[in-house]
């Protein structure tokens, strides 16, 4: 959940996407083989060098988790990488995992079919499942500033 109190006087939206609607877009033939796949996720690509902290000895958090994730309320299938956190899929040489990542990617970033965008007024508040939906902020406000609230609950391991 994310509440936002103060708003740049342009930009700053957020861009919402089903992870359900981008799996169920590809073909029956990829779904079956991205079923299969395990990728590695780590922090280490979002939070190195970032926020002005030194942190080459930091070591991030790093996990594994299937491509396709089957929500545990739903039992529906989703979409289970993105760019700021899967590092490769694991079994797969670097550059077919880069090719195969970078398609993925591509479907979620430019499938608008299964997107909205939420153009933030104060006091705006929004909800979303992690578990099937993926967020991207735009910075399209600098030197302007938005501030908010979020809250996060801890969810089980994607399956």
């Amino acid at each position: 959940m994310l509440r936002i109190e103060q708003t740049p006087s342009a930009g700053g939206d957020t861009l919402f996407s089903s992870m359900y609607a981008a799996y169920e877009a590809l073909s029956p033939t990829l779904q079956q083989f991205l079923g299969t796949l395990t990728a590695v996720h780590s922090g280490d690509r979002a939070y190195r060098g970032r926020y002005g902290y030194r942190d080459a000895d930091k070591v991030y958090p790093s996990a594994e988790h299937p491509v396709v994730r089957t929500h545990p309320e739903t039992g529906r299938k989703a979409l289970y990488v993105n760019g700021g956190f899967t590092q490769r899929i694991k079994g797969m040489k670097p550059k077919e995992s880069d090719m195969l990542l970078r398609f993925l990617y591509d479907h979620i970033a430019y499938g608008v079919a299964f997107q909205c965008r939420v153009r933030w007024e104060p006091h705006t508040v929004t909800m979303w499942d992690n578990r099937c939906v993926q967020h991207h902020a735009s910075w399209d406000y600098f030197p302007e500033t938005r501030h908010g609230y979020r809250v996060t609950t801890v969810g089980e391991r994607p399956v």
